[in-house]
């Protein structure tokens, strides 16, 4: 479970050519952030550019560090232990040029797990499934810089599946990606559902992730403006700028 109580983070702070004031200083980005995520719960982080989701997630495993308040990881406070808190949540960026650190697409997506100690038997199987996953099967020895920008996105996604995390956080996922890969990614997601893990998907677009959901939260200024079934909160989601399913329906139920 990942749980968050009372988060709050500001961007620009005293000595950053930002004043102080009662010690609240620079922009808040999440305010006072009440949140569980139980195991195995799909749900989607929805919300408008500069709502604070990107921020909000990047919280989970402490790539983001709250001025107020705290995380835990099944039940381990964040900053206590980031090792263990990176190794059960797993992060796609929405810009993959933040994320791929190797020169071949097999390389990266083996980072992860060879930094975990694992058998070259294993890290090869975790390689093989994460590539089929994004429909880039037998794909690992071209090269990062040769790749298109959705062909990235498909690769640092298959990179945090390769960790198989309790938890996996994959910010605007579908950005870039053209239609075999948006459905692949989307089954990947239902498998993943499946069998238990959390997945948490921030987006401004609910067409392709609706219908999984179990939850959304809607953020707006930093703070919880939406946390409903879909079916509840799909109605005031269009007030927070979020997109969603035409006709305001939510598609085919999750399988």
């Amino acid at each position: 479970m990942i749980e968050l109580d009372g988060v709050t983070c500001r961007y620009g702070r005293a000595g950053d050519g930002v004043d102080a004031a009662d010690g609240a200083t620079g922009t808040v980005a999440v305010d006072n952030v009440c949140l569980s995520v139980p195991d195995g719960e799909f749900l989607v982080v929805a919300g408008a550019n500069g709502s604070g989701k990107t921020t909000l997630v990047r919280t989970f495993n402490g790539l983001v560090e709250p001025d107020a308040g705290t995380v835990s990881v099944n039940g381990t406070p964040v900053d206590a232990d980031l090792v263990a808190a990176r190794s059960a949540v797993g992060m796609v960026f929405q810009d993959p040029r933040d994320q791929l650190v190797a020169a071949t697409v097999g390389a990266d997506i083996a980072f992860g797990p060879e930094n975990l100690g694992l058998s070259h038997d294993e890290i090869d199987r975790r390689v093989a499934d994460a590539l089929a996953a994004v429909n880039m099967a037998d794909r690992e020895r071209e090269r990062i810089d040769a790749l298109s920008g959705g062909e990235r996105e498909r690769v640092a996604i298959a990179g945090a599946l390769a960790m198989e995390p309790d938890h996996l956080v994959l910010d605007e996922p579908f950005t870039g990606l053209d239609e075999p890969a948006r459905r692949s990614v989307v089954e990947r997601l239902r498998a993943l559902r499946r069998v238990g893990t959390s997945v948490i998907v921030v987006t401004h677009d609910l067409r392709d992730v609706a219908a999984l959901a179990d939850r959304i939260v809607g953020l707006a200024d930093g703070r919880i403006a939406v946390d409903a079934p879909p079916e509840d909160a799909v109605e005031s989601l269009p007030g927070l700028d979020v997109r969603v399913p035409g006709g305001g329906g939510l598609g085919d139920p999750p399988a």
